[in-house]
């Protein structure tokens, strides 16, 4: 069984159908234990930093994450969660990432919007992906550079794409929402991690 994480965020529900649609079965659920026994867990969202850190402490599920050894996948909100802070509200996040989370510079265009392709993308995450491919994005935060950075994407300033610590997996864009490049991005996390 996925477990599919609910924690006060956005956009789960099409994560939920992605998934059914590769015909896999899955649930979405904020009970610690169900995500804890889960085959594998995603850890979608969209929304604001703060608010989804509270609700993960209240309910216990900063520490569930942060011990989960079976295969996790963050998207756009959980991975900036993942990551060690966020700009957004001055969040302590879970600090599985050694990374920051930094607000686009103002002056700029935000939030990032539409559709880009990824560069310097090393992960069997990835399996398939032509260099020509793009993705979708929609987000006004960016988590840096780091060691566990396995694509990278260039709005603004070149920022962390996607990454990966041990079973642990992320996306800033959003694989339900880019076409099949996404639906064989979250097939191979499904099947080949």
């Amino acid at each position: 069984m996925i477990a599919i994480i609910k924690y006060n965020a956005g956009n789960i529900t099409s994560v939920k159908n992605a998934v059914e649609r590769l015909g896999f079965e899955c649930t979405i659920t904020d009970n610690p234990d169900e995500i804890s026994q889960a085959d594998k867990v995603i850890f979608p969202g969209v929304g604001e930093a703060k608010s989804a850190m509270n609700y993960l402490v209240e309910k216990g599920l900063d520490k569930t994450i942060k011990s989960l050894t079976q295969p996790t996948l963050g998207i756009c909100l959980g991975l900036q969660l993942m990551c060690r802070h966020s700009e957004e509200g001055n969040t302590n996040c879970l600090g599985i990432f050694d990374a920051n989370v930094k607000r686009f510079p103002p002056k700029d265009i935000i939030p990032h919007i539409g559709w880009n392709n990824l560069l310097n993308v090393k992960s069997s995450l990835f399996n398939g992906f032509n260099e020509t491919d793009t993705v979708y994005f929609v987000h006004s935060y960016h988590a840096e550079l780091c060691a566990q950075t396995i694509a990278q994407c260039d709005y603004i300033l070149s920022f962390s794409a996607a990454m990966r610590k041990d079973n642990f997996y992320a996306t800033q864009f959003h694989p339900e929402k880019s076409g099949s490049v996404g639906e064989k991005i979250l097939e191979n996390f499904l099947t080949a991690v």
